[in-house]
């Protein structure tokens, strides 16, 4: 089922997102080569919970850290562990935070040290295909419309490799709601999109081949081939007209910028005012 929200709601939920957004902006000042990505998920979750939150993802299905931070090859929900970032490494952290009774779901894919130009465009086009998918998330458009921008901005323009197991999803005082939104599909198909309705879109973008596995921990997704992937997400509600960004990469990317560990070469700012036309993070 489908669970539209009211505006008291969509605000609370703004706020759920923006605390995701503040807690990646300071990882983002702490990465650095050398650094574990245990202390990294560590950080994380003082963090939210300094901030009168709770880590969505811990202990959820039986997952045990605050945040899936996964490194290179892994696509998503990759264990937190005692390994180093390396310099060229591309690492996604993704975080959820619980707070007023709704849930913030966003990812940021960083790059540690200076990495490859196929890194960078990998990092690039998936940040694009982002806001290429939430120009679509206009009242009266289809979930099978922000999935074809998806997959025809990184798949058919850039051919990389669009991942078909996992999804974006609802959002709203669970953390997975209705409906599931791929980054693959045909224009005009899928849920009909209504005001109110509050969507995490995550691309989740191969270097490579499309196809993936999951590592014998039973949570962490790799690519088939050992290439890298990247991640990217954003809370979204859908409006008339325009899209409403609840999440914002502004604070991320400042601080990214100013972090000399981290490589932010590879897109400048006026490529995502290109990239989301109309719509502005809020």
């Amino acid at each position: 089922m489908i669970h539209y929200k009211n505006k008291a709601q969509v605000e609370l939920m703004r706020e759920s997102a923006l605390l995701v957004s503040e807690t990646l902006a300071a990882v983002a000042t702490m990465l650095q080569p050398g650094i574990t990505t245990l202390k990294v998920d560590q950080f994380a979750e003082a963090f939210i919970r300094d901030h009168q939150a709770v880590p969505s993802f811990k202990n959820y299905k039986g997952y045990p850290f605050a945040c899936c931070i996964s490194v290179n090859d892994a696509v998503v929900h990759g264990f937190p562990n005692d390994r180093e970032l390396r310099d060229g490494d591309i690492i996604s952290v993704d975080v959820g935070v619980f707070r007023n009774g709704y849930h913030g779901d966003s990812a940021y894919t960083f790059a540690i040290g200076s990495i490859s130009e196929d890194l960078k465009r990998l990092l690039r086009v998936t940040k694009e295909s982002l806001y290429k998918g939430i120009e679509k998330a206009v009242a009266g458009n289809r979930v099978g419309d922000i999935a074809f921008a998806i997959q025809e901005h990184t798949e058919k323009l850039h051919n990389f490799g669009v991942v078909r197991e996992l999804v974006g999803h609802g959002l709203g005082t669970h953390l997975h709601e209705d409906p599931q939104v791929p980054n693959y599909g045909k224009r005009g198909s899928g849920a009909k999109l209504q005001d109110g309705l509050v969507i995490a879109i995550e691309p989740m973008i191969n270097l490579g081949v499309k196809e993936v596995w999951y590592d014998k921990d039973g949570w962490t997704v790799r690519t088939k081939d050992g290439k890298p992937s990247a991640h990217y997400e954003h809370n979204v509600c859908v409006r008339k007209g325009e899209p409403d960004i609840l999440s914002s990469f502004e604070p991320i990317e400042k601080n990214e910028q100013q972090n000399k560990n981290l490589d932010s070469s590879y897109y400048t700012s006026s490529v995502y005012n290109n990239a989301a036309g109309s719509v502005v993070a809020v």
